[in-house]
């Protein structure tokens, strides 16, 4: 899948510094270095560095810019097209072409190139040579070097004990009883089946008018926040972002937002298309799982937050990077891997969970389904939350695109098991049955929301069933037992009839856009209206080839896909799905795309959040909003509920979206009922 970073961060993911020397000259000036210093600075630092030193982004400076250049950019032309056609990443295309010209100028200078007495434009760039070139090395401003070796351990602090009685050591009974857990949210999805559906009442649609938030626990890692929190016990648990190669793993008090614990893990350098986003933690055995974007497995201590072991799941410098709430089950730490935009291979692997010692690995590109040997760099990760059937012993989850993401010249066949819904044996890894929702997909139109496991009726027979809201527009309905479809939904987006139509040269413009249908945003399911709620956008896109070649540790993606803006679709859609029928129950449509993942409970809300801040409650019968709060930062992370001492709490990170570009934030909002207000009778 696509989410592409901000500024010029996905154009120049594998540059860095050349050779030392000299003799590279005169294609740009010094007052137009000077004025890419301003643009890097607005939309390119936050992700790369003041200093080009990287952190969200890999660093602009490096033994890879020079394979990066001799590869793919061997003139400043090329380098320019690449970046003006495809950043930024949440608005290709957007800036003015001189602005696109001074930043690159600007990075030129800062690797070492001189300026001399004609500024640089898309008319004389291909007259700049760059492969090759022996230019004088920069030393950065503060003197330290721009490449990390090695990161530096854990620092963790204690702020206090946890509350009195608060056993955080989470067991397998504990988690197999999630469903019917009245106080805790003890997993990303709240259940293995992944339905974020609460049983708690107290807020009903009767009240809801009344909430009112009581926390506002700010991190102080201001970026894309998409995490989902944990609850066990009153005790609060999530990651954050990335900011500066460092994120954080806390346990505050779930209803005051109090800090616990904080341990702020320290990053090696990694390549990310997607933004410096990590999607949540889970909790068992004593033991705090997290993943990270250098691709590592860590275990902390619930009640201390010390590291106690760490795993290498992948190689984070050919692409493989980790962002998804890993999965518990019998002692095992399940686990998928992002990454999809590199000329790698997805896999799911399973961990245990004491020791980090891998037990299994599925890899999801099949040969016999890709040309030649292009299965070695097919893509297909799997990077969204997993689901658990414990009665079939299934572990059912959702692949991305196959790779490159746009152009499938290069790996002809059907490209399985990529952009499906795939069953594996929880125990073994061993695949049981799949169903692939897009073959050979050329419009990164891959399964990435997460998969949702509840029963349906069909000729009036009930049927355990899987369903996946896919980013091609449909939701999807399977016999979990089988893979058999059961029924696809009504588009809950808007469709163009040349949604197929392959891309070209010169462009098609095409609904649903790249980004969905839905993205990874997870859906919700209610036992009480049996239907799925779902998050979607509508993002009218122009799809155009741009062939690359297959450079170890590079973007490939063999295509571009830009925003149609000036009088085209873009909004967002919040939408119940009947999923007895596949008919759409209701619609509430927004202004902007959304993304991030609904919350239902009985007492018939459904609440979702806004990039433009806003944190809403609907009737989740009717689709009717009934509250809102704005929160000043972007609502684009999954909401939860949970009870402390008698009291139902909402809680929903706040930290805006990378991709999208909705303000970003640091904070977790904590909600309760107003003071006075009756709870609604059980």
């Amino acid at each position: 899948m696509i989410l592409r970073l901000t500024g010029l961060s996905a154009a120049l993911i594998a540059l860095g510094i050349l050779a030392p020397a000299s003799s590279a000259t005169g294609g740009f000036t010094t007052a137009q270095a000077a004025r890419g210093a301003s643009t890097y600075a607005a939309r390119c630092s936050v992700c790369h560095g003041a200093q080009l030193q990287g952190g969200a982004g890999p660093a602009l400076t490096g033994t890879s810019f020079r394979q990066s250049i001799n590869a793919s950019y061997t003139t400043a032309a090329k380098l320019l097209d690449f970046t003006t056609k495809q950043m930024p990443a949440n608005a290709p295309a957007s800036l003015p072409a001189q602005q696109y010209a001074d930043v690159v100028a600007y990075l030129l200078q800062r690797n070492g190139f001189s300026a001399g007495d004609t500024a640089l434009t898309a008319q004389n760039a291909a007259a700049f040579e760059l492969a090759g070139k022996r230019v004088m090395a920069q030393t950065p401003a503060n003197g330290i070097s721009l490449e990390i070796q090695k990161a530096a351990p854990p620092i963790n602090h204690v702020y206090g004990p946890l509350p009195a009685g608060a056993n955080v050591n989470v067991s397998d009974d504990m988690l197999a009883g999630a469903a019917t857990d009245q106080n805790d949210w003890l997993m990303g999805g709240h259940t293995f089946a992944n339905d974020r559906y609460s049983p708690l009442d107290q807020i009903t649609d009767a009240n809801v008018a009344s909430l009112t938030p009581v926390a506002m626990a700010q991190t102080g890692m201001t970026a894309s926040f998409e995490a989902t929190p944990v609850v066990v016990n009153g005790v609060m648990y999530l990651s954050t972002p990335v900011v500066g190669n460092q994120m954080k793993i806390l346990a505050l008090n779930a209803a005051t937002g109090a800090r616990i614990w904080e341990t702020t893990y320290n990053l090696l350098p990694f390549k990310i298309c997607c933004g410096p986003v990590n999607r949540g933690v889970a909790v068992a055995y004593g033991n705090v799982y997290a993943v990270t974007l250098d691709d590592k497995l860590v275990a902390f201590d619930a009640a201390t937050g010390k590291e106690k072991w760490e795993t290498k799941v992948a190689d984070p410098s050919v692409g493989y990077s980790e962002t998804m709430t890993p999965t518990i089950y019998k002692g095992s730490v399940i686990i998928g891997s992002a990454g999809g935009e590199w000329a790698i291979r997805g896999f799911v692997a399973s961990y245990d969970a004491m020791t980090g010692k891998q037990r299994w690995r599925w890899w999801s590109t099949d040969p016999k389904t890709y040309s030649g040997d292009s299965w070695k760099s097919g893509g297909a990760m799997t990077w969204t939350t997993l689901a658990i059937d414990p009665q079939l012993g299934l572990l059912i989850f959702a692949t991305g695109n196959p790779n490159p993401d746009l152009s499938g010249i290069n790996r002809k066949g059907d490209n399985l098991y990529s952009d499906s819904i795939v069953a594996l044996d929880v125990d073994t890894g061993k695949m049981k049955w799949y169903y692939q929702e897009v073959k050979h997909d050329v419009w990164d139109y891959d399964a990435v929301s997460p998969v949702v496991l509840f029963d349906v009726t069909d000729n009036g027979t009930t049927i355990p069933a899987a369903g996946e809201a896919g980013k091609v527009g449909w939701f999807f309905i399977l016999d979990r037992r089988s893979g058999k479809l059961i029924r696809k939904s009504d588009p809950y987006v808007r469709m163009s009839e040349n949604m197929f139509s392959t891309p070209t040269k010169t462009g098609v413009e095409m609904l649903p856009g790249a980004n969905g249908g839905a993205e990874w945003s997870p859906p919700a399911w209610s036992p009480k209206t049996h239907f799925a709620y779902v998050m979607g956008m509508d993002q009218l896109m122009n799809f155009t080839t741009q062939p690359e070649k297959n450079v170890a540790g590079q973007l490939r993606l063999g295509s571009a896909f830009t925003n149609v803006k000036k009088g085209a679709v873009q909004d967002g859609r919040f939408v119940a799905i009947d999923t007895n029928t596949g008919k759409i129950a209701w619609t509430a449509m927004t202004d902007q795309p959304l993304i991030g993942g609904p919350l239902v409970t009985a007492g018939n809300l459904a609440f979702m959040g806004e990039g433009n801040g806003a944190f809403d409650a609907f009737d989740a019968t009717t689709g009717k909003k009934l509250w809102s709060y704005n929160l000043g930062a972007g609502v684009n992370a999954p909401p939860v509920t949970y009870v402390v001492d008698g009291q139902q709490y909402i809680a929903v990170a706040a930290g805006g979206n990378f991709q999208l570009d909705y303000p970003l934030g640091d904070a977790v909002a904590i909600f309760k009922l107003g003071a006075g207000t009756a709870a609604a009778p059980k």
